[in-house]
């Protein structure tokens, strides 16, 4: 989605942060978007819905077209259509505004989960990435494939765009990045994060990849987060992580961590117009992490009131919404309280 036009410069301070607004849901939450004007949350839940809040207000909204949870959910920069993407393989197209949304468009789209979608800065091309190892291409017009990239040997957890809309980056369980070229669907290079990946010999089990992959807005940054130092892969006992890369280099310029060594996954970044860092971390109840480039641990750190598993910035550059496990939809506000 486009980068946040930042509300003014004064009012944003994150060591000010605190939760303004929240709803409560009857099912735990995974998934959670603003449309890109600000006006919507959409989250997906473990009913297999995908819903619309005015956070502003209280109305509420079901879609229905997904027979297993949501975790992908994108917008077309005209911010009049969604799309979703189900781990039932499914991606679907909606209708923003309409008073009761039904399905425009449905494709089965990959073979077991879709775990994760971007949309091309002019609206023209989907890429979805799933468990079937592959990430794929799709005009957003009509739904036709233009392209299937191979290249990743386990699940691929994450696809985004560089803000050109040149390059596609896809990220796996592996803690990989693959960078495509778009015009041609080749790969042009691949690098790594050694920290967002581990086999845990005990249980014989891989865990790590990149639960958020996002770029800064200038697009000289990668930052892609997830959990490192496991100790546990049943249990997913490690810390949360956000890797960053120099994009032109392809080189890792900095690992954040938090400074008390939290437990959990960090489950989603952004990189605000700012020049800030915002991981959200899934452990010990949930916390928004805020980092300085450059800086390893955060500068300051707000615990949420429950698990996080999601993350997303207004177009405001001033909220943050994050979906929890107890079953809320929280919007957190980085000024101080009125």
């Amino acid at each position: 989605m486009p980068a946040p036009q930042s509300a003014n410069a004064t009012q944003i301070d994150p060591t000010k942060t605190h939760v303004s607004k929240h709803l409560k849901h009857n099912s735990p939450i995974i998934s959670c978007r603003f449309d890109i004007h600000g006006k919507y949350v959409f989250y997906g839940a473990q009913d297999n819905r995908v819903w619309r809040w005015t956070w502003r207000g209280d109305a509420k909204t079901e879609l229905t077209a997904h027979d297993s949870w949501v975790r992908a959910i994108g917008f077309s920069p005209d911010g009049a259509t969604m799309l979703t993407g189900g781990y039932d393989g499914q991606l679907v197209w909606w209708p923003v505004d309409a008073k009761q949304p039904q399905p425009i468009r449905r494709v089965q789209a990959h073979h077991g989960w879709l775990r994760s979608l971007a949309i091309s800065p002019d609206g023209q091309l989907v890429a979805t990435a799933g468990n079937d190892r592959l990430v794929k291409l799709w005009k957003v017009s009509d739904g036709s494939l233009v392209s299937e990239l191979p290249g990743h040997q386990r699940y691929v957890y994450n696809v985004v765009f560089h803000p050109s809309g040149t390059a596609l980056v896809s990220g796996d369980l592996m803690g990989n990045l693959i960078h495509w070229d778009v015009a041609t669907a080749k790969k042009v290079r691949e690098f790594k994060a050694k920290s967002l990946h581990k086999y845990d010999t005990t249980f014989k089990a891989d865990i790590g990849g990149f639960r958020g992959l996002v770029f800064s807005p200038d697009g000289k940054r990668l930052a892609g987060s997830g959990i490192t130092n496991v100790t546990n892969a049943f249990a997913g006992v490690g810390n949360p992580s956000i890797v960053v890369f120099d994009w032109q280099a392809g080189k890792q310029q900095i690992e954040h961590l938090s400074k008390a060594k939290l437990r959990g996954v960090a489950w989603g970044v952004v990189i605000h117009p700012q020049d800030f860092t915002i991981g959200v971390s899934g452990g010990q109840g949930g916390f928004l992490l805020f980092f300085k480039p450059g800086q390893q641990e955060e500068f300051h750190q707000y615990k949420l009131p429950d698990t996080a598993l999601d993350l997303d910035l207004c177009s405001d550059g001033l909220h943050l919404v994050t979906a929890h496990f107890d079953r809320q939809v929280r919007v957190s506000k980085m000024a101080p309280a009125k």
